[in-house]
């Protein structure tokens, strides 16, 4: 399942509606794991997005992540995501992944070296601006 799903990611075609959901959770994942530490506030954080930003119960949300870690662990790199999201989002929206990004790693408390390095890759690969990204954690952590 999830190496048909890594395929339709290199696709030339844009995601459909699931499968970018998919990429974002992955993404949201990916950046809690990147300080080798998944807490259980950045679970939270990550449940929360998923069921504010596509309208799940707790259940469904909880199910989303928990696909997006299987994928997240399968997954040789973060090209796959960001460029899956880039395709199917506009920038505005790219924005908010930013800022959902920032909330994850906000949410334990501290940003590792790692999640910081992570975040510098993952709005470049989005194509979000330096400025829009430094607003997005600005705003991620007035929403802490």
């Amino acid at each position: 399942m999830f190496a048909d799903f890594l395929r339709r990611l290199t696709a030339p075609a844009p995601l459909p509606e699931p499968d970018a959901r998919l990429a974002l959770a992955a993404l949201l994942v990916r950046i809690a794991r990147a300080d080798n530490h998944y807490a259980a506030e950045e679970v939270i954080q990550i449940d929360r997005i998923l069921a504010t930003r596509y309208g799940l119960d707790t259940a469904g949300a909880a199910g989303l992540r928990g696909e997006a870690e299987r994928l997240e662990a399968e997954a040789p790199d973060t090209v796959r995501f960001t460029r899956a999201i880039k395709d199917a989002v506009p920038y505005d929206h790219r924005v908010g992944v930013i800022e959902a990004m920032w909330s994850v790693v906000l949410a334990d408390g501290g940003r590792a070296d790692e999640e910081n390095a992570l975040m510098r890759l993952a709005a470049s690969l989005l194509g979000v601006s330096d400025p829009d990204s430094a607003r997005a954690r600005q705003q991620a952590a007035i929403n802490r």
